[in-house]
């Protein structure tokens, strides 16, 4: 699809001054917060990013004395954690734009810290990591498609990611974040899209496409404040309210070029609200979890309409920007259900269930729908609980208004969607060290206008530390 089919929201900057206004009232409303004598929370412990499920639970590398003494020790005393990881990617693939192989490799460095140990109030927590990525990625290169062959492709670069406070309150039934955040870490992600490599099972097209410089999301977050409320042990209720464009003003094609370090901390473009409430619940006795999630997001910036200008005539025609359009916003629903559980597992292991449906407006948006369901299965080698293999399948419509673009201006319509099958298998290699090999084909790359289907191999190798 042509630059000028895109909606002109995803490059074009929408200074609105109630937007730091809202983050000027946000953060006040923090600094209050933290005064409440109901907070509280003992844990500070923050997730390594990005990162397959099975880091946590398999350990990290003995690469850093983690021991009482050295200095290690000694911060880790006064409640500062750091580590990191290393994550390998190479990749081969046949069709797409054309054959070949990429390598790809990722550092990421973390610190977190309990700011009550650090001598000021009992539930603050502090966290910041930042990445060095090298090499090339498959898709860019070789193969064009929407759906990104592994979540951590992004141009080479030493970039701060996150770097935020979060104030736990009540017993942690609510917690407030404020800083530079990544709205694909929390929002808009189901819990069996874990096991899988390709970058759609996070942050789908429906959402990096859509959104100006592919919104808050891995490689470029952005200033904002996250609000976290559960009332009960089933429900929770997150809201977002995110800087709506990472790299506002960017006259390069790729807003990773115009932020290319992560510091610009940019407060003026028009905000996104991101809203997701959550239920937890069990089948069969309680020994089948499940959650159902319903949320979405709203841009308050101004877009431009795909396909006609403010007159009603085809723009590829007149020449004329689009019609212009106010917002943009999505709806999705997502569901993860423990199907069996295998006799003689660990709680949640056994085969797993989880699908996701995603929808937008089709005059301002490349991509008005998405979908993918997948099947997990963990727990099922004596010996290796740890192992998982996962199937699924991801569909990415391309919406009829921006092939009708394509029409009106000379180009092949394409076959209007994309979709991919893939195959992955994390096994335990040893502490610290995950191996995924993982097999997909990506078919209409892009629509299939200018791609044949690609059908891709590789492995992803993960050394926690």
């Amino acid at each position: 699809m042509s630059d000028t089919a895109r909606s002109e929201g995803a490059s074009r900057a929408h200074p609105v001054s109630n937007v730091r206004r809202g983050f000027r009232s946000a953060a006040l409303g923090l600094l209050a917060l933290v005064a409440v004598p109901a907070a509280a929370s003992a844990n500070c412990e923050v997730p390594l990013q990005r990162l397959d499920p099975f880091v946590e639970e398999n350990g990290r590398l003995d690469l850093i004395d983690r021991g009482t003494g050295g200095a290690y020790g000694a911060l880790n005393q006064m409640g500062i954690d750091i580590g990191g990881a290393y994550v390998a990617e190479p990749f081969y693939n046949w069709g797409g734009i054309e054959d070949g192989g990429e390598y790809q490799g990722v550092l990421e460095l973390y610190v977190n810290a309990d700011m009550k140990r650090l001598g000021l109030w009992d539930g603050l927590c502090f966290h910041a990591n930042g990445f060095q990525i090298h090499g090339n990625s498959i898709t860019g290169s070789n193969i064009g498609s929407l759906m990104p062959v592994t979540s951590f492709e992004a141009n080479d670069a030493t970039r701060l990611f996150e770097i935020w406070f979060e104030q736990h309150l009540f017993d942690d039934k609510l917690s407030v974040r404020v800083g530079q955040l990544a709205a694909d870490e929390e929002f808009f992600a189901a819990d069996g899209g874990g096991y899988f490599i390709n970058g759609t099972w996070g942050w789908a097209p429906i959402a990096a496409e859509n959104n100006p410089g592919g919104g808050p999301a891995y490689p470029l977050a952005t200033p904002g404040v996250r609000v976290a409320l559960a009332p009960t042990e089933q429900t929770n209720l997150m809201i977002g309210v995110y800087n709506g464009n990472p790299a506002p003003n960017c006259a390069a094609d790729d807003p990773q070029e115009c932020n290319s370090d992560g510091l610009d901390f940019g407060l003026r473009d028009s905000a996104l609200l991101m809203a997701e409430g959550s239920y937890s619940y069990t089948l069969g006795g309680g020994a089948l979890p499940g959650t159902i999630k319903v949320g979405g997001w709203n841009h308050f910036g101004s877009f431009e309409h795909l396909y006609v200008d403010a007159g009603g005539n085809p723009i590829a025609i007149s020449g004329n920007s689009g019609k212009p359009l106010d917002n943009d916003y999505a709806l999705y629903v997502i569901l993860d259900q423990l199907l069996w559980h295998a006799p003689g597992t660990e709680e949640g292991q056994g085969l797993g269930f989880f699908t996701r449906f995603a929808g937008a407006p089709d005059d301002r948006n490349y991509v008005d729908f998405y979908f993918d369901v997948g099947l997990t299965l963990t727990g099922m080698i004596p010996g290796r609980p740890n192992d998982a293999l996962a199937i699924g399948y991801a569909y990415t419509s391309i919406s009829d208004r921006a092939q009708a673009f394509n029409v009106s201006n000379g180009d092949p319509a394409g076959k209007g969607h994309e979709a991919l099958i893939e195959i992955a298998y994390t096994m335990e290699v040893m502490d610290g060290w995950t191996l995924q090999p993982d097999f997909q084909y990506i078919m209409n790359p892009d629509g299939g206008v200018e791609a044949d289907d690609a059908t891709v191999v590789g492995a992803r190798s993960t050394f926690a530390f």
